[in-house]
């Protein structure tokens, strides 16, 4: 049977807890940030309405004509079959 590592850094580097590392940008855009104990999460918060990742083939012409207008094409393509879709409600093609 194997002892369990409780920790598994070195901590040889450590001698003196005056040689811990400064407190730089770096460690503190990594750092939780909490309030009252609870996990502030941060970044974009998430939507109300949340996009489905899928596979979808198109014709290259298709895919050539969206990529060409920039970044954004998938939002563009979406917007496309959005507008097919309220056209479609409404009878028409």
């Amino acid at each position: 049977m194997t002892a369990s590592k409780k920790n598994s850094r070195n901590t040889s580097d450590w001698i003196d807890p005056d040689d811990a590392p400064g407190l730089t940008e770096e460690f503190f855009g990594r750092a939780e940030i909490r309030e009252n104990e609870k996990l502030v999460r941060r970044g974009r918060p998430p939507l109300a309405t949340t996009k489905k990742p899928i596979s979808l083939r198109l014709d290259a012409d298709v895919l050539a004509h969206f990529r060409a207008s920039g970044s954004g094409w998938q939002g563009r393509i979406n917007e496309t079959l959005r507008r097919s879709m309220a056209r479609a409600r409404l009878g028409r093609k």
